[in-house]
């Protein structure tokens, strides 16, 4: 998790200081030209530019990093290992998160786990933990984890046995 936490954190620090260069490039031209400092004007026109194209971009690609990252923390912390458990936890449908299950196993996320289909293990072939499975409370509607046969939702306290 922590190759996509860094690029998560270099993303978003290239970002802001792009948004900022561009809005602060905007200024710069006008009081750069009427001033008569030209290298104050022309790194105006650059940032402006430059910023035109690249800061819608930049914020475009973290929030899909962002959407990767939802899934990578979904199986590392939250101990979802199949598809259906994912796309239930995270209210997406499952074609979505078999594409990002991919995305980000090509991207190498995922330090120590291998995807057999719709199903996620480590690389020794066992689940970190035990089976730690998603599930939907029918009084509440709360999506939450548990473990075991009895499933007990953590905000209203109903007991009861999910469906395999």
């Amino acid at each position: 998790m922590n190759k996509i936490t860094k690029q998560l954190n270099v993303l978003l620090t290239v970002s802001i200081i792009v948004s900022v260069l561009f809005a602060g490039g905007i200024p710069m031209i006008p009081i750069g030209a009427a001033n008569g400092i030209y290298p104050v004007m022309i790194l105006g026109i650059i940032f402006t530019g430059g910023g035109f194209f690249a800061t819608p971009l930049l914020w475009v690609y973290y929030g899909e990093l962002r959407g990767l990252y939802r899934v990578v923390v979904a199986v590392e912390k939250e101990h979802l290992y199949t598809v259906r458990e994912i796309a239930s936890q995270l209210s997406l449908d499952e074609n979505h998160v078999r594409n990002t299950l991919t995305n980000c196993f090509r991207k190498g996320y995922f330090e120590g786990y291998i995807r057999e289909g719709d199903e996620i293990t480590t690389r020794e072939g066992t689940l970190p933990g035990g089976k730690i499975r998603a599930a939907e409370c029918p009084y509440c509607g709360a999506k939450f984890s548990y473990q075991g046969k009895n499933a007990t939702c953590p905000y209203c306290g109903g007991v009861f046995t999910p469906e395999k």
